[in-house]
């Protein structure tokens, strides 16, 4: 008698835990052969509301730590995916990458983590200014992380597109709610597992799996969402998008961008998901006009 292969289901990453949807509804990708892959969440609003709960409660935290604390929690996550390398090529290529690209797309994934890690407490001191001003002040200029970021993964790619995201978007404070490709979801849970062992604190990051038409509204018009990032060339839904977030003062940002190319790792990744505080302080102007002890 042959044996009946038992299918994984994947359930979402939300507030540090691996929720299964609230709407019981699945779906089941499918391989290049027909072959049915698994049994995958199809998120609903509800879901998506929850995970922006957990990623607002976790802001305070999150951009409250030392810069150099979040360097070394992504480096940690890149030391673990290098642990569970061969699982994220499994996975890959049962989503339709040959083993050499699937190999490829993990070892950059790590090298991006590492990347961002690195720039935690250095972006800061690039983009912040001291501002010339014509009174008896300092003014300073320092970039402070928005809060929370909903997003939409690259559709065309399992894990460097979801990692890119996640990985500059943390790296500058801010927490997020992400939705994996929807033909390619498998690594994007997977990599919730990475994260939940990571010392990452729960709801930094949430993962949701699920079709980007049906929740693309909610994505866009929820009133405590602070930003919204979009990876893709479907430039119909994006401008869609962008109206509906326009209403509530969302900014939104879209990259068609090929994730794969290791020019696509910027600073200004970062700094697109940042606002600039602006201080004044006063202070003694020795030898000008009036100034004295």
């Amino acid at each position: 008698m042959s044996r009946l292969e038992v299918l994984k289901t994947y359930k979402l990453f939300v507030g540090g835990k691996f929720p299964r949807t609230e709407s019981g509804r699945y779906y089941s990708p499918r391989d290049k052969k027909g072959k049915l892959l698994a049994n995958v969440s199809l998120s609903s609003r509800k879901d998506f509301r929850e995970a922006v709960v957990a990623a607002r409660g976790a802001f305070a935290s999150w951009s409250g730590r030392a810069a150099f604390n979040r360097g070394q929690l992504l480096y940690r996550i890149a030391e673990i995916l290098e642990g569970r390398k061969s699982q994220f090529i499994s996975e890959l290529v049962l989503m339709g990458s040959s083993p050499k690209a699937a190999e490829t797309e993990v070892n950059l994934c790590i090298d991006r983590l590492v990347y961002y890690s690195g720039w935690c407490d250095k972006y800061q001191q690039l983009f912040s200014s001291v501002n010339p001003v014509a009174s008896s002040h300092f003014n300073f200029s320092v970039p402070e992380p928005m809060g929370v970021v909903a997003a939409f993964a690259d559709e065309n790619s399992g894990l460097i597109g979801l990692v890119s995201l996640v990985a500059s978007v943390i790296a500058g404070g801010n927490t997020i709610v992400v939705l994996a490709s929807e033909s390619k979801p498998l690594t994007a849970i997977t990599f919730g597992e990475v994260l939940n062992t990571s010392d990452v604190p729960g709801g930094v990051v949430n993962i949701l799996t699920g079709n980007k038409t049906e929740l693309g509204e909610h994505f866009a018009s929820h009133m405590d969402v602070n930003a919204l990032v979009i990876q893709g060339e479907d430039y119909k839904s994006i401008y869609a998008l962008k109206e509906i977030a326009a209403v509530n003062v969302k900014r939104v940002f879209s990259y068609a961008k090929n994730w794969m190319d290791e020019k696509e790792e910027s600073p200004y990744y970062i700094m697109d998901l940042q606002e600039i505080k602006t201080t004044w302080h006063p202070i003694e102007n020795i030898g000008g006009s009036g100034g004295s002890y």
